[in-house]
């Protein structure tokens, strides 16, 4: 039927459309071999132009690049159970909703316009012959014409369809066979024909002020001198993309698919060729080129013509049309776009999506409405190609169709963007935006799938290439960064400490760690895999990226040392260990206070609902409650740590961190404090070691987080009145901040009150924590404390240095009692211990 419509029909104009490739199969696709004909030139006028052999060489191009298509597309069929939906449904659950559905989208748009250039086609082809302004004899110019009457025409040719659909795909299919025998028919016809019928002289009624502008001009001239719109000519490949379409009411889609597309390619391209090669060998150049309606004057009965050309037409009509439907349908039930296309997931008893049959019909009248040929079918020109080279990819790994290979998804993909910009560059790069947005919006707005994601696979494969290169013998101080294992017991009372670690860490990693206590031995089955989708919901709620690590234990010293060894992959394990400060501090709960855990709301789509997230984890204890761990083992979790050159940051009072209040408009400056010195050994007044530096380093990429901006940065430097060194100490640190290119006001404390308290000898039999630090008594903690506490401003956080623990385990728990003294109602604060230089002067 495509070498009929190209030859026989009565409209044979090309209007505006001049320089495009190949009528025959121009985007290089099945689907637009067939349905992009209505803006391209007839068969004779390709070979009259061009010749049999650069005719037959854009011929093979075509189906070369039809074929790459057709063999992914057979593999996708055939590597699982294929529903209704057509290219939607083998895009999305091949590439996920986001590509499925903005393809979908824009192949359904396409499909409707289609429909509506090829009733317009069959009208403008009925009228050219049986039409009052027609080009045939006058007693075949019955109707009258214009906009009116062409639109009318049309409307019925469209009820027609819309019946044939409404009764379903049973229905549509025998009227399609039916279709197909006679086009076969007619095709018989001419090729007997081209045999039969003997030398004959064919008169051609012409224009000749419009003679001229035929071999370029982009006008086409009819046999009659009548200037035409658009030559429309149906392809040979309707039912391709139907049988997709229609999948779901397929017996074995999966078979069905294969076989029949790949009977439809090899069959239309031997219809063409022989087209082309009868053509060439039988016709004159000047009637191939100048009488686009040659088939009919050489036939051995011209209204036979005419029949195949008609019956071709509404063939496509109706492909379309129900082949929309069932993309829409498709749609509609994966619900990507909400409430808009809701009722078309309504179906009849017998399983006929009839609301989306008639969505597409009141679509497709409105197109009508144009009725301009050429002026659709740019739209479908633009829209219809870039849906192509998605039905390239290389599906998942397990297809039973083996004749495809990843070299023939990358050329198909690369074949068809390179027709797409060959065709239209305008209507390309269109088509591209427009599938951009539409893929961002369903990204933004529609819920995760259980169909799999191609990009979740892309992704992996990405990471796994990088994480190998990611040598950790040429780690460089230069680009060192903070990556956090942050171990959380409850996140209801530690909410607002994932956040400030999100922010801390920057561009670095950053894991959540959580302990389970518990024996596997005595458990049938592991519990922590269950807990997984509640913690990655909880990341989800707070909006911080980070990962999770669970582990089962039978102490959480245990787990903690399992979790520091085994956390990350290669390059990308944790080098800093956050704790919560062990103390009697009781927080609010944040499930009950933040708008996003108090709000009922929807499911994650994973299986997680807001009070299923809220019953997993248990409300936060009250202050006489035990404890899940003792004292002695906590600060041995910060020794065991050090022990594994991990650097460790205790975090107290952080539930009180509110930055919302801290950076309104309407709140004063606010400071973030660093006290560089040991405070616990201040016989040791050192500012530049390694603990110091990496201490600054935190707090200098807290100030560089654009949430953190407003904050300015504090260094305090304590000064004796009797110390005439302390300027030299000043300009040092002022020295070494310029080099370090950080920006902190450097304030000078005068602590002698303070330092005389540090004199004072222990008690008898008063434990302490070394024998070099013997001298540190409460009275000397509460007066660095005060002093702490004295300095001015809004201090949002207060960065402190951590001494390292005590060799002596016995220790521990006076050890734990100086840090509670020392920082008993700072606020947020952090005590650091550093191992780590991160800090480089050179380039």
């Amino acid at each position: 039927s495509g070498g009929i419509g190209g030859g026989g029909s009565g409209a044979r104009g090309l209007g505006s459309q001049d320089s495009w490739f190949l009528p025959a199969s121009g985007s290089g696709v099945g689907w637009w071999v067939k349905r992009g004909a209505p803006l391209c030139r007839s068969l004779g006028f390709v070979v009259g132009h061009a010749g049999f052999l650069q005719s037959l060489l854009m011929l093979v191009v075509a189906y070369v690049i039809i074929l790459l298509t057709i063999l992914s597309i057979c593999a996708i069929c055939t590597n699982g159970a294929i529903q209704g939906g057509g290219a939607y449904f083998m895009i999305s659950r091949t590439l996920g909703p986001e590509f499925g559905g903005s393809i979908g989208l824009m192949f359904y748009l396409a499909n409707v316009c289609a429909c509506g250039v090829y009733i317009l086609g069959l009208v403008e082809a009925v009228l050219d012959v049986f039409g009052a302004e027609g080009t045939d004899p006058p007693g075949t110019r019955v109707l009258p014409q214009g906009y009116f009457y062409s639109f009318l025409y049309g409307s019925v040719v469209l009820l027609l369809c819309l019946l044939v659909c409404l009764v379903g795909a049973r229905i549509y299919a025998r009227a399609a066979f039916l279709i197909f025998l006679v086009v076969n028919l007619v095709l018989v016809a001419i090729f007997v024909s081209f045999v039969a019928v003997g030398p004959r002289q064919v008169t051609i009624a012409r224009d000749p002020g419009l003679l001229g502008s035929l071999p370029g001009s982009g006008r086409g001239v009819g046999a009659g001198g009548l200037e035409r719109e658009g030559g429309f000519r149906p392809g040979l490949l309707g039912p391709i993309p139907v049988l997709a379409a229609i999948a779901g009411e397929l017996r074995n889609a999966s078979s069905s698919i294969p076989k029949g597309t790949i009977i439809a390619v090899v069959y239309t391209f031997i219809i063409y060729f022989l087209l082309f090669l009868m053509t060439s060998f039988t016709c004159e150049r000047t009637l191939l080129k100048e009488d686009y309606g040659f088939f009919r004057s050489i036939n051995l009965w011209p209204p036979l013509v005419l029949v195949g050309v008609y019956a071709a037409s509404l063939s496509a009509s109706m492909s379309s049309l129900i082949g929309a439907s069932r993309i829409l349908h498709a749609l509609a039930k994966d619900d990507l776009f909400g409430i808009v296309l809701a009722p078309a997931k309504i179906i009849s008893k017998g399983g006929n999506p009839w609301v989306a049959v008639l969505y597409t019909w009141a679509l497709v009248q409105l197109v009508l409405f144009a009725g301009k040929l050429n002026t659709i079918a740019g739209i479908v020109t633009s829209l219809l190609p870039v849906c192509n080279p998605l039905s390239s990819p290389l599906p998942s790994p397990s297809p039973t169709f083996q004749l495809f290979s990843w070299h023939t998804c990358l050329l198909g993909i690369a074949s068809c963007l390179l027709m797409m910009f060959l065709i239209s560059p305008a209507g390309a790069s269109g088509s591209l935006v427009l599938m951009l947005a539409l893929l961002g919006f369903i990204h933004l707005r529609a819920p995760a799938s259980s169909w799999g994601y191609i990009s979740q696979a892309l992704i992996f494969h990405q990471v796994r290439k990088y994480l190998l290169l990611l040598d950790v013998r040429k780690e460089h101080v230069k680009f060192w960064r903070p990556q956090m294992l942050l171990m959380v017991a409850n996140p209801r009372s530690e909410a607002q400490l994932i956040r400030f670690v999100n922010d801390l860490k920057k561009g670095g990693l950053f894991v959540l760690g959580h302990v389970e206590i518990g024996e596997l031995d005595t458990m049938p089955s592991d519990p922590i895999q269950a807990h997984y989708n509640f913690w990655l919901s909880l990341v989800d709620k707070l909006n911080v990226k980070a990962f999770v690590d669970l582990t089962l234990s039978p102490s959480v010293r245990q787990g903690t040392q399992h979790l520091l060894r085994i956390t990350g992959l290669g390059g990308m394990k944790p080098n800093t260990l956050v704790l919560g400060f062990y103390d009697s501090f009781v927080p609010d709960d944040y499930f009950l206070c933040d708008p996003a855990f108090s709000q009922a709301r929807e499911n994650d789509h994973f299986g997680v609902d807001l009070p299923a997230l809220q019953a997993h984890f248990p409300p936060v204890r009250g202050a006489s409650a035990p404890k899940a761990l003792p004292p002695t083992e906590y600060v041995a979790i910060v020794s065991d740590a050090v022990k594994m050159h991990k650097n460790v940051c205790l975090a107290r009072y952080f539930p009180l961190l509110d930055k919302e209040r801290l950076f309104s408009s309407k709140a004063e400056g606010c400071f973030v404090d660093v006290w560089p010195l040991n405070l616990l050994r201040p016989d040791t007044p050192a500012y530049v070691d390694v603990c110091s530096l990496f201490l600054l380093q935190l707090a200098c990429i807290l100030t560089m987080v654009s949430s953190w901006r407003a904050a300015c940065l504090r260094l305090f430097l304590c000064v004796e009145s009797g110390d005439r060194g302390w300027v030299a100490k000043e300009e040092k640190l002022k020295e070494l901040l310029s080099k370090l290119r950080i920006k902190a006001a450097i304030r000078a404390v005068t602590w002698d009150h303070v330092v005389a308290l540090h004199g004072q000898r222990l008690a008898a039999g008063e434990p302490f924590l070394n024998s070099a630090a013997c001298q540190v008594t409460d009275e000397y903690l509460a007066a660095v404390n005060a002093l702490v506490l004295q300095q001015g401003g809004q201090v949002a956080v207060r960065f402190l240095y951590l001494p390292r623990p005590p060799a002596d385990t016995s220790m521990y728990e006076r050890y734990l009692e100086q840090l509670e003294i020392l920082t008993r109602d700072l606020g947020p604060t952090l005590l650091v211990h550093g191992l780590t230089p991160v800090t480089c002067t050179e380039l």
